[in-house]
């Protein structure tokens, strides 16, 4: 497989990781969208988020916690963020690795586009 988040969870591809346990890792974007744009990735590789089945709700739960966890040591848990999460090419899905985008310190607008 030639998943560069699965590299990254190998530890063959340098990243900034700001959090990392047996299940999840986040680390900063290194196309920042915003001045806090930080990827959380389950290291289990499924590639969209219909790969997701019945027996992964506590990964998703968890990977919610360390969300708020991230969240709150960044500082913005009280001013607001934005999580994002794509599915396929349409949906502007562009790795195909399941992430969740953390989106901070900035004025977030709607439509997103």
């Amino acid at each position: 497989m030639n998943c560069i988040f699965c590299k990254i969870v190998k530890k063959e591809i340098p990243s900034k990781i700001l959090y990392e346990d047996d299940l999840v890792m986040a680390f900063e974007d290194i196309a920042p969208q915003a001045p806090i744009h930080i990827l959380v990735i389950p290291k289990k590789h499924y590639s969209t988020v219909l790969d997701i089945n019945e027996n992964d709700k506590e990964l998703i739960g968890h990977i919610f916690m360390v969300i708020k966890k991230i969240t709150e040591q960044k500082g913005v848990d009280e001013k607001g963020f934005r999580v994002v999460m794509n599915c396929n090419s349409q949906g502007g899905q562009t790795v195909f690795h399941v992430h969740f985008h953390i989106l901070a310190g900035r004025q977030m607008h709607w439509p997103p586009g």
